[in-house]
């Protein structure tokens, strides 16, 4: 993010922030095997960088000194074999996101941002769940916590989209049309699912956004996200998601 002689704005910091979190989160899961076999022990000090095109990229630190932006966390690699997989990439979600907060508030300081524009630009940041809450689940357990639960809803989570489709076609994953008589419930179980996050961008539902379900954690996805469209999602029984998939392949090797 290049500051130049244009004006930034905190909305412009936060959508840098937001793409580089994206990628972030894409690396600790829908990517994670691919993140995973990068970080070799043997390997220098390696780090993870989001980038502000939503990718990631995994690769030593900076040699100017001092470097352009802060540096994230150094060496994570060294610890992959030491520590249980589960723990390893929560520790790199912890360091992610102090990372995060520190690239958004150099920008806030080299751009000139006053006490309301720094205390925007948090507000911003917070209403999003942090990487380590998506990576470890903590986020969909607050959002259950956070949905109430009609006694008419059949769903095994408060958390997930609306309306399930039919049991012989699970696949498909998408909320069906509104119905014209039940305009009735349909505010309530839009204000239910509203929370509801992308296990892998941490983003919320979108209505009109398809969505699929891992059938092993009970986690939903945006299609996009884990490459999943409508017409593939027809013709799968049983989807698990890139990291349960990811972690049984590990547990079988």
């Amino acid at each position: 993010m290049d500051g130049g002689g244009t004006h930034r704005t905190p909305e412009d910091v936060f959508r840098d922030f937001r793409a580089r979190r994206s990628g972030m989160i894409k690396a600790l899961t829908t990517d994670v095997e691919k993140f995973y076999q990068q970080c070799d022990p043997e390997k220098e000090n390696l780090c993870l960088y989001g980038l502000p095109n939503e990718t990631w990229e995994v690769n030593l630190p900076a040699e100017e000194v001092p470097p352009e932006l802060p540096e994230p966390a150094l060496g994570i690699n060294f610890a992959r074999d030491g520590m249980d997989e589960k723990d390893w990439l929560s520790l790199v979600a912890v360091h992610s996101d102090a990372w995060l907060l520190a690239v958004a508030f150099y920008f806030g300081a080299r751009f000139g941002f006053d006490k309301d524009s720094r205390k925007r630009l948090f507000v911003m940041i917070n209403n999003l769940p942090t990487i380590y809450e998506v990576v470890t689940g903590t986020a969909k357990k607050q959002t259950k916590e956070k949905t109430p639960k009609s006694s008419s809803k059949s769903n095994k989570s408060g958390s997930k989209p609306p309306r399930q489709p039919e049991p012989n076609s699970r696949g498909s994953k998408m909320p069906p049309p509104k119905d014209e008589d039940d305009s009735g419930g349909e505010e309530e179980e839009e204000e239910d699912h509203e929370n509801t996050l992308c296990g892998s961008c941490g983003d919320n539902y979108g209505q009109d956004e398809f969505w699929i379900c891992c059938d092993a954690c009970e986690t939903w996805f945006h299609g996009k996200c884990v490459k999943i469209t409508p017409a593939k999602a027809e013709h799968i029984k049983h989807y698990k998601c890139p990291n349960c998939s990811g972690s049984s392949k590990r547990a079988r090797a």
